[in-house]
């Protein structure tokens, strides 16, 4: 499937928005849509971008002051009463705080609530190690009929937000602070469970989830300047995966490094690594926060002090691919 990508993806001047933004204006164009939207939060409105919904429908927002617990209890209710709730906070406290209510009100009975994050990962920056989620897609992906999905710009943040609103499923929604580059484009193609290759290459596949899209694009850019061609696979559904996706490009390349702006243990790469090694074991190199906490800093400042950036995660690609040979079924 063919993916359009900004044409100025690799110039200093790159479009940047925070990721949140896109749901913002995805929120507010789905209840334009559907009627039965509603929308909670947890006194956190214009930081996670719901206030653009509230000021449109007044009638079906709720806020439910600093009760996390309280924000999924009562969007099972409201899905149970029928309507298509969205349930937002930081994700240090939503779905940090209130995991059990999650599992037990919503992922229990199915019910079609959207648990939307917000300021996930070391990029947000000042706020600290408290604030900074790091361990939501190891926690949420885990929770039997959750859909776990990290747009990766705020243009794919809204494609996705009114998708989920229609999917009549659990989902949780990973969303960025800082503002981020915009990888993709109007045109460029979003659906629940679907990975899309942005960059062809056969020496090694780089995966990427969130906001580590975009970093693995340059690094990409930057290996091809040494005579390697990467393959650039953006996954912004990690569960379920797009096996299909995942796997075509593990056999083609023999080699998979995967990267998200969270714990390596048990996230995203985990779940590309159990896929490997099931179906088709080849080497695999996890990018992630290695069992450490995040700290205060700029947001570009700490992607670079932890080895996310394009350029910094070049070298470890680099020893991946000198260690591991290339692996082939055939």
């Amino acid at each position: 499937m063919s993916y359009p990508l900004n044409p100025k993806l690799y110039d200093d001047d790159v479009e940047r928005e925070p990721i949140r933004a896109g749901f913002g204006r995805g929120l507010k164009t789905a209840g334009e849509t559907n009627d039965q939207i509603v929308a909670l939060c947890a006194d956190l409105t214009e930081s996670v971008q719901m206030h653009h919904f509230r000021e449109a429908f007044p009638e079906r927002f709720v806020e439910v002051g600093i009760a996390e617990q309280n924000l999924v209890t009562l969007g099972a209710g409201f899905a149970r009463a029928g309507k298509i709730p969205f349930v937002s906070s930081y994700a240090a406290f939503s779905p940090g705080r209130n995991w059990e209510q999650i599992r037990t009100t919503i992922a229990l009975n199915n019910q079609p609530v959207k648990v939307v994050g917000s300021h996930a990962g070391v990029s947000v920056g000042p706020d600290g190690a408290t604030h900074q989620m790091l361990e939501d897609i190891a926690i949420m992906r885990v929770v039997p009929n959750m859909i776990v999905i990290a747009p990766g710009d705020s243009i794919e943040a809204e494609k996705a937000t009114k998708a989920i609103a229609e999917n009549g499923k659990p989902v949780y929604m990973r969303l960025a602070r800082e503002k981020t580059p915009i990888f993709s484009t109007s045109e460029s193609p979003f659906e629940v469970g679907k990975a899309y290759v942005l960059r062809e290459g056969k020496d090694v596949a780089l995966m990427g989830t969130g906001t580590m899209t975009y970093q693995l694009l340059a690094a990409a850019e930057l290996l091809a300047k040494e005579g390697i061609e990467a393959e650039v696979v953006h996954v912004p559904t990690v569960k379920p995966l797009d096996a299909e996706t995942i796997l075509a490009s593990a056999k083609k390349t023999g080699r998979v490094v995967t990267a998200e702006e969270a714990q390596a243990a048990g996230g995203f790469g985990s779940a590309v690594a159990e896929l490997l090694s099931e179906q088709l074991p080849v080497p695999i190199k996890r990018i992630g926060m290695l069992d450490r906490f995040g700290e205060s800093g700029e947001p570009d400042q700490l992607i670079d002090i932890f080895n996310l950036s394009g350029p910094k995660m070049v070298p470890t690609i680099k020893q991946f691919m000198q260690d591991m040979p290339r692996y082939h079924q055939d």
